[in-house]
């Protein structure tokens, strides 16, 4: 076993299955060509050459040694994913389904900005999720796996490839689509250095969120971290027998526990935290409510998203929730703006392709029943 070896998404060592590129960092990389009896300097430039092409590498130009080409897509994978399906919604945002050669599947988001310029990409770390929001169903099968960082990776090559075909910067980056971050933070947190590295990825830390139900030894976790990204926190409810209705993992947090790892997360990064909050008809939508929220909220410098409940793509089991009128979406957030809560009304993209949050899961059901690619 070496220690060079990166995670796989086969839960196992890379002598069990073939690691791809994305999994490496260049340290990693440089260990591996001298372990095959190559100058551990071609790493960093294959990893620059892979992550500005946006995934693929020029062996030639490059001019790797005939031996070291060989190994690439036999002992090396320089892609383990692709695009299987491309939805294109009325208001510009796209849904990707990704596929991995290892097996399973996700979809990631692309919304491009009004200003024709740029555009924000969501990606998911996890196939399935274990938390079962009520509103989400990106859950509804449950968790099959996390994926590695370099899955993670790779869904990001692939929104800024297809941003910049369009004339567009991927400008920003959220980790809000399927899965928990804070249940696979460590390839959550590999993932986001690579691509927030000059010479990698190259987008600023200061340009991505990272999103948690309120894990809140993972909130602690990513602080200390020091990646200097922004954190959400999906609080939905200011209370917590509320939220327990909402979220059953809520048990185990309680709401003046997330609140204060999310308060001494600011204080160490010094960055602003949203608290996202999905608006139930009937459930978490009152004037009390709002107060409470408003109360909990009293000194701490945090931007509330307002989300009202996106119906279009929710299963059975939740078909019954609604999203409250215009007029109790306005009430609640003026009510957090007299009392001095930064609160916005998010506007729902990609709703009508099944995109928006907590809509995000694979049209033909189950991932396990999607076979290993050949790429």
């Amino acid at each position: 076993m070496n220690d060079d070896s990166p995670q796989t998404a086969c839960g196992q060592r890379a002598a069990a299955c073939i690691p791809a590129l994305a999994d490496f960092d260049a340290d990693e990389l440089a260990a591996r060509l001298a372990r095959w009896g190559h100058n551990p300097s071609h790493a960093a430039r294959m990893l620059r050459d892979f992550y500005l092409s946006g995934g693929s590498i020029d062996a030639r130009r490059l001019k790797l040694p005939k031996g070291l080409e060989r190994r690439l897509d036999v002992d090396l994978a320089v892609r383990a994913s692709r695009i299987a399906r491309r939805v294109a919604g009325a208001d510009g945002t796209v849904k990707l389904l990704v596929e991995f050669a290892s097996g399973g599947a996700v979809e990631t988001v692309l919304m491009p900005s009004h200003d024709g310029r740029r555009a924000a990409g969501c990606v998911s770390c996890q196939i399935g999720c274990s938390v079962g929001c009520c509103f989400c169903v990106s859950g509804a099968d449950g968790l099959e796996r996390n994926l590695t960082a370099g899955e993670i990776v790779e869904q990001f090559l692939h929104l800024r490839a297809l941003a910049a075909a369009s004339g567009r910067r991927l400008a920003t980056l959220v980790f809000m689509g399927m899965g928990e971050p804070m249940h696979n933070l460590p390839n959550v947190i590999s993932a986001i250095r690579r691509i927030a590295r000059p010479g990698m990825g190259e987008l600023g830390a200061r340009n991505i969120t990272v999103s948690t139900v309120g894990i809140v030894e993972g909130i602690h976790a990513l602080a200390a971290a020091d990646l200097n990204v922004h954190l959400a926190i999906s609080l939905h409810a200011p209370d917590d027998p509320t939220r327990r209705r909402i979220i059953p993992l809520a048990t185990r947090y309680p709401v003046a526990e997330i609140v204060g790892a999310a308060r001494r997360f600011q204080q160490l990064t010094g960055r602003i935290v949203t608290v996202e909050y999905c608006l139930i008809r009937g459930l978490n939508d009152s004037p009390e409510h709002a107060a409470a929220l408003a109360a909990l909220l009293d000194g701490f410098r945090a931007h509330v998203n307002l989300i009202p409940f996106n119906s279009a793509g929710a299963d059975a089991a939740r078909s019954d929730y609604q999203a409250p009128p215009p007029e109790t979406v306005a009430a609640f957030a003026d009510m957090l703006r007299t009392r001095g809560a930064v609160t916005h009304v998010r506007r729902s993209r990609g709703a009508d392709i099944a995109a928006a949050c907590g809509q995000l899961r694979l049209a033909t059901g189950n991932s396990r029943q999607t076979a290993p690619l050949r790429l």
